[in-house]
């Protein structure tokens, strides 16, 4: 390590999996950076105590990844709009004694959706299925393109309807339906995008989603990566186009590269590199 070389960090728990690192790494070289990125593990009740460690240590900012996002949102003296949207942190900036907190998930989806799968949201209509912590983070980004409408569903319908009533005034600023429907009644509607957002992907159960939800023409968004789902299964058998979440990784760290570096760093070929891990 050199003078110069700057040191970021990304911290969970677990963390072995994490492809942070080789996903920083890539863009620096990309770019011409020296930076020094590790992976992290923090005990579960010691996460504030391992951001100051870090601090100390002069790392730039780090990557915050399961199970410590809410705690990085009360942990940072101030927010991004995302951040604090979401209430939920991602990407930390240590800059001049302060901590400051992004949420870069939203904009990580939609750029996936975008530019890398060519899905233009304007006046889309998307079915979020999901009302935890993965849902909260990406729902503003997604209000901010004007799809026609989004529904919220979960097998906890009240969960949806906390979404739903902290989210309404920004829907209707972006002149936006946003509505919640029970996970069975489902079919009855099409929809351009379905995203999972549920954690059902990790251990592959099922979501007690009708088949009929998925259509020929839809795309059905897997949040988790990696692994053919339950989710993604489902898509397919219906003649649904499918995506697993490995761009959405990918394109929220560039988010946080440019944070950090204000450079943006191409992405296409790093998501490419990257499957079949």
């Amino acid at each position: 390590m050199t003078e110069l070389e700057k040191h970021f960090a990304v911290i969970g728990n677990p963390i072995h999996h994490s492809l942070s690192p080789q996903i920083h790494s890539a863009f620096a070289k990309e770019v011409g950076l020296h930076i020094d990125y590790e992976a992290i593990l923090s005990p579960l009740d010691e996460f504030k105590n391992t951001i100051h460690q870090l601090i100390a240590q002069k790392v730039s900012g780090a990557n915050v990844t399961l199970p410590f996002k809410k705690e990085a949102y009360e942990l940072a003296s101030q927010h991004s709009n995302h951040a604090r949207i979401a209430e939920a942190v991602n990407t930390l900036e240590f800059k001049n004694d302060e901590i400051i907190g992004h949420n870069t998930d939203g904009i990580g989806l939609v750029r996936d959706l975008e530019q890398n799968l060519n899905v233009d949201l304007k006046s889309k209509k998307i079915l979020l299925i999901g009302a935890g912590g993965a849902a909260e983070g990406v729902i503003y980004s997604m209000l901010e393109k004007k799809p026609s409408e989004l529904i919220l569903t979960n097998r906890t319908i009240e969960k949806s309807n906390v979404i739903q009533n902290k989210m309404d005034v920004h829907a209707k600023s972006f002149d936006v339906n946003l509505n919640v429907i029970e996970i069975a009644k489902c079919p009855h509607q099409y929809f351009d995008v379905i995203i999972n957002a549920t954690s059902a992907g990790l251990n592959n159960t099922e979501l007690g989603i009708d088949h009929k939800v998925f259509h020929e023409g839809s795309l059905a968004y897997e949040m988790v990566y990696g692994k053919e789902t339950f989710f993604i299964e489902q898509a397919q058998s219906q003649g649904s186009k499918t995506s697993d979440g490995l761009g959405m990784l990918v394109e929220q760290a560039a988010e946080a590269f440019f944070i950090w570096h204000l450079i943006k760093p191409q992405t296409k070929s790093v998501i490419e590199s990257l499957k079949g891990f």
